[in-house]
């Protein structure tokens, strides 16, 4: 999350994400089953090598690299300049461990959903960002999975 909630950086830099995102799977190995890509903050459900539950150098490494892309921002705390931060994230990260298959769906299906749950679209296939659209193509969903904002105000209904 963007320690800016008003900002449009992580879209309006996607090309900087996406190289970060390649640099850090790259160097420190993992699977990404889905993702969603927001203004001021992103999702994803990594899956890891096998034995291996380091997702906090994985972000840093991920945060790092893109914020290195970009200018310097004049509006940084003391404390961010102290520690050569840009002050562009959060310094927390929300991490869960998937449960089993249902868990699994729930949090793809959260992560498709969200640029609708958020007012950024009206439909979940108009939002570019997304791992849902490979869903699509891959036939994994119907192009008109979740329906619309404007006829189904809280999303698609799990287990369903």
């Amino acid at each position: 999350m963007l320690a800016d909630r008003r900002a449009q950086t992580l879209i309006e830099h996607i090309e900087y994400l996406q190289s970060a995102w390649r640099q850090i799977k790259y160097a420190m190995p993992f699977e990404n089953l889905a993702f969603c890509v927001l203004p001021d903050h992103l999702h994803c459900v990594w899956r890891l090598p096998e034995d291996e539950a380091d997702y906090s150098t994985r972000w840093q490494r991920f945060k790092a690299g893109f914020s290195q892309a970009l200018p310097a921002s004049n509006r940084r705390s003391d404390s961010k300049r102290l520690r050569r931060e840009k002050g562009i994230w959060q310094r927390r990260f929300w991490e869960h461990t998937i449960r089993d298959e249902i868990d699994l769906q729930q949090h793809i299906d959260y992560i498709h959903y969200n640029p609708v749950r958020h007012g950024l679209v009206e439909r979940v296939a108009d939002w570019p960002y997304s791992s849902f659209h490979y869903f699509v193509h891959r036939g994994l969903l119907p192009p008109d999975w979740g329906g619309s904002r404007v006829l189904d105000q809280d999303g698609p209904r799990y287990g369903e």
